[in-house]
């Protein structure tokens, strides 16, 4: 494109956006974006951006529903302010979850978010990991949708853990810990899960051999981490001789960080889409870097080039 690139973020992850910025080698757009008094929130851009191509950076962590306005509200001033184009780097994408009526009288929230983006200005998203890939179905606008296994993979693969056994926490995730075990190298199991009648627990069943050998449970989110300490107990079960985890978004809500703290988990790794909560044991903790990624699809979708030659 023949406009400047010009970059700008939100409040929610100022130390991801420094880093994206910087590996583009580009000063990050001046803005104030804040509160009024009553809470409303206040933004006001500090740069021509007339003609230019504009990236806002927001990741929707907590406070999500303050995030989500404050990347609204930016868009819209970006729009306003005649910019060329318009891209929201979202690098995680919340209410992702709620993308289907699971029963009668509840939203698709992904559907209505994605509708505020567009309505407020965005011409195009770039995001990380949808928890559902549905999700880029629901806007009419070009979605660039990368994946950041491949980097906790390498990460893994450098380990070089002997006896690695890959990890899928249920049958929905099989593709992307596939595609983990064929970059990190292993072999792979499968947990599913089973609940025999109503009000009864659920019984975690396994394929795959895990005993003597080194697990790791790859997913594409940490939520309340439950679902991962009971499948790391059950491995542990099996024989496992140690049980880490690896996940593009570690969101660790409520009491996560001290579940996994008093589990047999050894480490888990997680990737900086989202800052780690103030509060909590963070000793198993391990974060890698998806600014290098960010930074250059920013820089391909700026000069047209292809996205996909990233996942190769």
């Amino acid at each position: 494109m023949d406009g400047r690139l010009q970059v700008f973020a939100g409040n929610s992850s100022p130390r991801l956006a420094q880093a994206i910025v910087s590996n583009l080698e580009v000063p990050l757009g001046r803005a104030i974006v804040g509160s009024w008094k009553d809470g409303e929130t206040r933004v006001k851009l500090e740069e021509n951006i007339r003609g230019s191509d504009v990236f806002v950076i927001q990741t929707l962590c907590r406070p999500v529903n303050q995030h989500l306005m404050e990347l609204l509200v930016i868009l819209d001033a970006v729009r306003r302010a005649s910019a060329a184009r318009i891209t929201a780097v979202i690098p995680y994408f919340a209410y992702a979850r709620q993308e289907k009526k699971a029963s009668g009288r509840e939203p698709i929230s992904a559907k209505l978010v994605a509708n505020l983006l567009v309505t407020a200005g965005a011409d195009r998203i770039l995001t990380l990991d949808l928890h559902a890939p549905a999700i880029e179905g629901f806007f009419d606008i070009q979605v660039d949708h990368l994946r950041a296994t491949p980097i906790l993979a390498s990460h893994f693969h450098r380990l070089a853990l002997p006896d690695l056994v890959v990890v899928s926490p249920d049958a929905g995730s099989v593709g992307r810990a596939e595609e983990f075990r064929r970059r990190a190298g292993g072999s792979l199991a499968i947990i599913t899960k089973q609940r025999p009648g109503p009000e009864q627990d659920e019984v975690l069943e396994m394929v795959g051999d895990v005993e003597g050998r080194h697990a790791v449970i790859v997913d594409d989110m940490i939520s309340s981490a439950g679902t991962l300490v009971r499948a790391a107990e059950e491995l542990r079960a099996r024989g496992a001789a140690s049980v880490r985890a690896a996940a593009i978004h570690g969101v660790f809500a409520g009491d996560a960080l001290r579940l996994i703290q008093a589990s047999p988990i050894e480490q888990v790794v997680v990737t900086d889409t989202l800052p780690l909560p103030d509060e909590g044991p963070r000793d198993k903790i391990e974060v890698l870097t998806v600014a290098p990624l960010i930074a250059e699809a920013i820089m391909r979708i700026h000069k047209d080039l292809s996205i996909s030659a990233l996942f190769t």
